[in-house]
């Protein structure tokens, strides 16, 4: 079983690695109240020479106002197409992170087929924010089978990087020392 454990924890970092945060956004999640994290995910075809997606999405984390059993532990929605991508998800959770209390939604919009290349899509996206001044709109690219391991990586690297203002927040208010 040992070995299985290593195999398994060798796929997920391939995976993981495999993904990416082309356009990260800087700004914390919101100590109360929901969260909004609007994304471009670009995903090369899983045949030879087809068309580049491209899917608008967004995630939404909450926090629950009061914390019972049923929301004590995090809850992901709308993330995963199939059983692979979740198998890596829950490896990750079970492993290494724990989100208590959180509840993640991801409401993914209609893909729109593109005959550029990754490389491509992900410039004229930029170019596209940029010119709109768009600075809390996050791209991410994977693997045709991954999206949704991005989707779970940005969201939980906000949450990650959101973390230390989120406790300082709690402090200020006098919920913690």
């Amino acid at each position: 079983m040992y070995f299985d454990d290593h195999a398994e924890e060798s796929e997920f970092h391939a995976a993981w690695d495999a993904v990416e945060i082309v356009r990260p956004v800087r700004y914390s999640l919101f100590t109360f109240g929901t969260t909004e994290l609007p994304y471009f995910l670009v995903c090369p075809s899983d045949e030879p020479g087809g068309l580049v997606t491209i899917t608008q999405g967004e995630v939404s984390i909450k926090r629950p106002v009061i914390i019972t059993p049923e929301n004590a532990s995090a809850a992901f929605d709308g993330f995963f197409e199939n059983a692979e991508e979740e198998g890596f998800a829950r490896f990750l959770l079970s492993r290494s992170a724990h989100f208590s209390n959180l509840q993640f939604e991801n409401r993914r919009g209609e893909r729109k087929l593109v005959s550029d290349s990754v490389e491509e899509a992900v410039d004229q996206l930029n170019r596209r924010l940029d010119s709109e001044d768009e600075d809390r709109v996050a791209i991410l690219t994977a693997p045709a089978n991954l999206g949704g391991l991005a989707i779970l990586r940005y969201a939980a690297e906000r949450v990650w990087e959101s973390a230390p203002d989120n406790i300082q927040e709690l402090r200020e208010r006098g919920f913690l020392p």
